[in-house]
C-alpha cells in the first residue's frame, strides 16, 4: 500500500484550489459576504461622501415650505398607523401595529415597527408645464381632509387642482387615487414620471443578512410573471409592471398600479452602516387621458407571510425567496406546513425544529443505511484494494483502475450508491438555508442563549472584528461545526489515500470543511445552526447503532464471498467504463510505436 508521507508542492496548489472551491460554493449561498459588501462600500464610499445616502429632511425638499406649516393626517386600523403629509401628499410614516422592530442598544425586539418613518420614502409624480418647467408633486403643498377611514390631500397649480385620494383598507392595503382638474390647461404631457425614493430601514438583527435580503421585486404580463433585482441597476423598458415593490427580510412595501407602470428602471447601493441598508430609487411611467393624471393604484405595506401573500392572488407570493423550482416545493409544501402542525402542538420553536429534524431523518434513513452498509462493505475488501494497488504499483493507471473495478464488480459494490445521500442532502440543505431566514413565523421566537432562530446568536461577542467571522461567535455555529468534525472523523475511516502524486489528500479536505460551515454559519440563522446540530447528533448516534447493532462484518463479509461466486452480469454504467478503458489502452498501444520511432 502506498503511504501518504505529506504533501509535495503539486499537492499543496491542489489542496489550495479546492479550499478556495470550498470556500467559493459556502459563500456563494449568501450571495452577499462581508468582504463583497466591503469591496462595494468603498468604490461607492467617494460618490457618498459628495451625495450622503440619507433620507431628504421634508423641511429641504421644498424650501419654501417650514417645517412648522407641514401638517400631518392620521389614519388607523388594528395592523396599520399611517400618517399622510402635506407636503407632497405623501404616506410618510407606516407602522406595524402587530410587530416589533430590533434594538440593537438593547438587544431585544421592542421597537415600534416603521416601515417609512423620518421621510426614508418619497414619492411623487413629475411632469413638464407648456413652458418646459418641470414640475413634481413631491414638492407641493397638499390641503388634508379626513374622514372616516380616507383622507383626501387637495393641492393646486396655476389654477389646476390635484388630488391624492387614500384609503385604509384590511389586509395591510391602502387605496390610492390620483385626480385631476384643469391639469390639461398647463401641460401637454401624455405621460407622467412616477418616481419613487426608498431607504431600506434596519428592522432586524442581523444586518448583512437583511441588507442581502433588501431588494426591487415586480411583476408583469398581468401578474403571471415575476422578477427580482439585488444587483446596482434595475432596467424594464419593455415590460408593463403590474406592481413594483422594495422587499426587506420580513416586509415590503408594495405599489400596484391598475393600468401598469411603464418605461421602468431603478439603481440601488448598500448602505456602509448606520440606520439604513440599503438606497434604492425607481423611475416609471403612467398614463395620462386628455393630459389629465387620473389613475388608480393600491400601497400594500405587508408582512412577509405566504398564506397572507397568496390571499392577494397577484403573484405576491413569489417575494417570499424560498427556493427556486422543486427547493421553493420543498419549503412550500413540507417544511412550513410540517413546523405549523407542530408548533400547533403548543411546543416552541427550538423543539419544533427538533422534532422536524428527527422526521427528515427518520425518512433519509433507508439512504443512510445503504450509505454506511456500502462503507463497511468497503473496509471488508480494503486488504484486496491495497494488494491490488501494490500490484499494479508500476504499472499503467488504466490497468490498476481496471483491477479495482473488478474487485468491486466481483463483491457486488456500487460505488456510485455513496453519492446519494450527499445528492440527497444538498436540494434539503438550500431548502432549509431560504427556509429559516424568510420563515416570517420563525421572527423573533427565542431559544436558550438565540434571542431570534433568523438571525445569528451572538452570546460570545469579539473586541475586535475578524473576517468573514464579524464581531461574535454564534455558539450554536461552534456547537454544529464540532459535531461535523466529529462526524466526519467517524466516517472517513474508509477514505482511501491519493494514489498518484499530485491528488490532494481527501481526509485534509473533509476535516477542512468543517472549519468552512462555521465560517458560513456564524452570521446565518441560529435555527440553522441548530437544526445541523441535531441532524448531525443523530447522524453519529446513527452510525454507532448501525455499526454495532445492525451491521455485522462478519457476514457482511461472508455476503460479499457469496457474491464472488455468483455469475456477475455487466450493468449499463459498468459497460460502459470498461469498454471507455479498453478503447483507451488501444490508443495508447497505437501510440507507443509512434513515439519510439522518433
Amino acid at each position: 500500500m502506498q503511504q501518504n508521507n505529506g504533501l509535495d508542492k503539486s499537492q499543496i496548489i491542489s489542496f489550495a484550489v479546492l479550499c478556495l472551491v470550498l470556500f467559493g460554493f459556502m459563500f456563494y449561498f449568501q450571495r452577499n459576504d462581508e468582504e463583497a459588501e466591503k469591496l462595494k462600500a468603498d468604490q461607492q464610499k467617494t460618490e457618498q461622501t459628495k451625495n450622503p445616502v440619507k433620507p431628504t429632511p421634508a423641511a429641504n425638499i421644498n424650501p419654501n415650505v417650514t417645517q412648522n406649516a407641514i401638517q400631518v393626517s392620521d389614519l388607523e386600523n388594528k395592523q396599520l398607523k399611517l400618517e399622510f403629509s402635506s407636503l407632497g401628499g405623501q404616506v410618510s410614516k407606516v407602522e406595524l401595529l402587530e410587530f416589533k422592530a430590533y434594538d440593537h442598544k438593547t438587544d431585544t425586539a421592542d421597537l415600534p415597527l416603521n416601515l417609512i418613518t423620518k421621510n426614508n420614502s418619497s414619492y411623487g409624480f413629475q411632469f413638464k408645464d407648456k413652458t418646459g418647467k418641470t414640475i413634481n408633486t413631491k414638492n407641493l403643498v397638499f390641503s388634508p381632509a379626513v374622514a372616516g377611514n380616507a383622507v383626501t390631500l387637495t393641492a393646486n397649480y396655476n389654477g389646476a387642482v390635484i388630488q391624492f385620494i387614500y384609503t385604509l383598507l384590511d389586509k395591510y392595503r391602502v387605496d390610492f387615487k390620483v385626480r385631476t382638474q384643469g391639469l390639461s390647461k398647463i401641460t401637454s404631457d401624455t405621460k407622467a414620471d412616477f418616481l419613487w425614493n426608498y431607504s431600506v430601514r434596519n428592522l432586524e438583527k442581523g444586518r448583512a443578512q437583511e441588507q442581502s435580503h433588501s431588494e426591487f421585486s415586480y411583476a408583469f404580463n398581468n401578474y403571471k410573471d415575476y422578477d427580482y433585482d439585488g444587483r446596482t441597476t434595475m432596467d424594464e423598458p419593455e415590460e408593463t409592471l403590474n406592481w413594483i415593490g422594495v422587499k426587506q427580510q420580513f416586509f415590503s412595501s408594495v405599489i400596484e398600479a391598475k393600468n401598469g407602470f411603464t418605461q421602468n428602471k431603478g439603481n440601488q447601493e448598500a448602505i456602509e452602516e448606520g440606520e439604513y441598508l440599503k438606497k434604492l430609487d425607481y423611475e416609471g411611467q403612467v398614463q395620462m387621458t386628455g393630459n389629465e393624471l387620473n389613475q388608480d393604484f393600491v400601497w400594500y405595506f405587508m408582512p412577509l407571510d405566504l398564506p397572507l401573500l397568496k390571499s392577494y392572488d397577484k403573484n405576491f407570493d413569489e417575494i417570499l425567496p424560498l427556493g427556486w423550482s422543486f427547493i421553493g416545493g420543498m419549503n412550500r409544501y413540507f417544511f412550513m406546513p410540517m413546523y405549523n402542525l407542530i408548533a400547533s402542538w403548543g411546543i416552541t420553536a427550538g423543539w419544533v425544529i427538533f422534532l422536524m429534524t428527527i422526521i427528515v431523518k427518520l425518512i433519509l434513513s433507508p439512504i443512510m443505511y445503504k450509505q454506511h452498509k456500502l462503507s463497511a462493505m468497503m473496509k471488508v475488501i480494503r486488504p484486496e484494494i491495497d494488494e491490488a494497488t501494490a500490484k499494479f504499483k508500476d504499472a499503467d493507471p488504466m490497468k490498476k483502475q481496471q483491477a479495482t473495478m473488478e474487485i468491486y464488480r466481483k463483491a457486488g459494490v456500487n460505488q456510485m450508491a455513496g453519492c446519494l445521500p450527499a445528492l440527497v442532502q444538498i436540494p434539503i440543505f438550500y431548502a432549509l438555508f431560504r427556509f429559516f431566514p424568510n420563515f416570517i413565523d420563525l421572527r423573533g421566537q427565542g431559544f436558550w442563549f438565540a434571542k431570534d432562530l433568523t438571525a445569528y446568536d451572538d452570546l460570545i461577542k469579539l473586541p475586535f472584528k475578524v473576517p468573514f467571522l464579524g464581531d461574535h461567535l454564534s455558539v450554536f455555529a461552534i456547537a454544529c461545526t464540532i459535531v461535523i468534525l466529529i462526524y466526519t472523523v467517524m466516517t472517513s475511516g474508509n477514505m482511501q489515500q491519493p494514489q498518484q502524486e499530485g491528488m490532494p489528500n481527501m481526509k485534509v479536505l473533509m476535516y477542512i470543511f468543517p472549519i468552512t460551515f462555521l465560517f458560513f454559519l456564524n452570521t446565518s440563522a441560529s435555527g440553522l445552526s441548530w437544526y445541523y446540530f441535531v441532524s448531525n447528533a443523530i447522524n453519529i448516534l446513527i452510525i454507532l447503532v448501525i455499526k454495532y447493532v445492525i451491521l455485522d462484518e462478519k457476514k457482511i463479509h461472508a455476503q460479499i464471498q457469496a457474491n464472488k461466486e455468483k455469475p456477475k452480469s455487466e450493468g449499463k454504467f459498468q459497460k460502459k467504463m470498461r469498454e471507455m478503458m479498453e478503447k483507451a489502452q488501444e490508443q495508447q498501444k497505437m501510440q507507443e510505436p509512434r513515439g519510439k520511432k522518433k
